[in-house]
């Protein structure tokens, strides 16, 4: 009797598995490509809700928006009549991932800084199976920055969305219409000015799939411009009236070397806080950027007044006072053409060259 009871509740055991195998295959059927003739077809676009942040040492940007895809899976029609719904809806992360059966393409952002942040997901499926995917996105992508010309440079930002898993001959992704889209006057970054966003379709190497495998990827792209008025009444305008009143010494007594050198010393002084202040909000990079060519150059002229402030001392102490003459009038407007020169210098090769 005992045996009996055991192979009957052994069979019904097996029987209960087997069932749930074979609805288990039957529900895996959504899973697989919706097409295998050629490559999945999903419409993309992206809504940018805003550019919040850009950091130059970083070079990081942070942006939000809405990203929209668009395929077709036969499997996932339906009789609306017989379901009761016009259009299926599946809300929220957990009617997406637990109640959602189908397949869907999974778009990551290839260059992301850190982990997308999601608030709100909706995948809505038609009677014909055509799906529609809703995805809000809070990311932080890296750009590599040309900041050589800071501050008046100008940035090309990329925010690259790339198909996961699958090659570009099995999942592309198309444009619907217009690929990217903005709201202009609600985006406001802190010392920068929105000029373009843009988007567009390529295929990206994914070695992960393979040697010389691609995957489709869609390239949103900003295109910003720093307002540069913040530096220059911060460092540029000041500096050039500190530089100016340096020269000033030319104009001074030959034998008030002392009051001479403390003019000079002043301006070495002062040139050196503006190196110290800049250090707070200038990004710490290996290269020259045109503002730190122009406070080191301002710097050097104002060293070489000390210089010329012994040299006319040295030509009194010896009976030259003619000659100590005509450095100080030589000096009067040759250090100011120097200057002049130099940044010009700086400036062609800094916004030419770069």
């Amino acid at each position: 009797m005992p045996s009996s009871r055991f192979f009957i509740t052994g069979w019904i055991c097996f029987s209960l598995a087997l069932l749930a195998a074979e609805e288990g295959l039957a529900d895996s059927s959504g899973l697989d490509l919706p097409s295998r003739t050629g490559p999945v077809e999903v419409r993309a676009s992206f809504h940018v809700l805003d550019l919040q942040h850009i950091d130059d040492e970083a070079e990081t940007f942070e942006f939000s928006g809405i990203l929209t895809l668009v395929w077709k899976d036969a499997r996932q029609a339906f009789d609306p009549v017989k379901e009761g719904v016009p259009e299926k809806l599946f809300h929220g992360s957990y009617q997406f991932d637990e109640l959602s059966p189908s397949w869907y393409p999974q778009v990551i952002l290839a260059n992301a800084s850190q982990v997308p942040e999601t608030q709100g997901i909706l995948l809505r499926v038609k009677p014909d199976g055509t799906c529609t995917l809703i995805q809000d996105l809070h990311a932080v992508a890296r750009e590599e920055l040309n900041l050589r010309r800071y501050p008046f440079d100008r940035q090309h930002l990329e925010a690259v969305f790339q198909v996961i898993g699958f090659q570009h001959g099995e999942v592309s992704l198309v444009s619907d219409g217009q690929p990217v889209t903005e709201e202009a006057e609600r985006i406001s970054v802190p010392q920068w000015r929105l000029e373009s966003v843009d988007g567009r379709f390529t295929d990206l190497h994914a070695p992960y799939l393979g040697q010389g495998a691609k995957a489709a990827a869609m390239i949103v792209s900003f295109e910003v411009k720093r307002q540069a008025f913040f530096v220059v009444r911060l460092v540029i305008i000041p500096l050039l009236i500190i530089v100016g009143l340096s020269w000033c010494v030319f104009w001074m007594d030959r034998a008030s070397l002392a009051d001479r050198m403390s003019v000079s010393f002043v301006g070495l002084l002062t040139a050196v806080a503006y190196q110290a202040m800049l250090s707070d909000f200038m990004p710490h990079i290996s290269y020259v950027t045109f503002v730190n060519a122009f406070v080191s150059i301002s710097f050097i002229l104002m060293s070489a007044t000390a210089g010329v402030n012994l040299l006319v001392c040295l030509c009194d102490r010896h009976g030259h006072f003619e000659k100590g003459d005509l450095v100080d009038r030589r000096c009067r407007w040759l250090f100011p053409l120097a200057h002049f020169l130099c940044i010009l210098t700086a400036f062609l090769v800094l916004f030419f060259y770069y």
